[in-house]
């Protein structure tokens, strides 16, 4: 069994995205390719947002840290440090607020 501190993670991958010029950093924390479950940490600068993007499978996000504005076309939630978002199964985005850091977990269509 590995533990870690997603707390000292997240801090440590916001640091990372301020002095980013993407704005951006992120670690896979468990899985990869040959996995079908994936476990990620992203970190954004408030302001920035990856580009939409299709759901691969089955997902959630827990927001660790900050404020984020998820979409799915003219669809828009807001969720913030402890809040778990069920990701939809269509092409979506989540914005950045605030500066935040989140824990998607994945797991793959077959």
């Amino acid at each position: 069994m590995q533990q870690l501190s997603l707390d000292a993670r997240a801090r440590e991958h916001l640091e990372r995205a301020a002095a980013s010029s993407t704005g951006r950093s992120a670690e896979t924390l468990y899985g990869g390719h040959d996995h079908s479950l994936r476990r990620t940490l992203v970190a954004l600068r408030a302001g920035t947002a990856p580009a939409d993007h299709e759901n691969p499978g089955e997902a959630t996000v827990v927001v660790l840290r900050g404020r984020v504005r998820p979409h799915r076309g003219d669809e828009v939630w807001e969720g913030m440090a402890g809040d778990p978002l069920v990701v939809p199964p269509a092409r979506h985005g989540l914005a950045a607020l605030e500066d935040y850091a989140v824990l998607p977990t994945v797991v793959k269509a077959a």
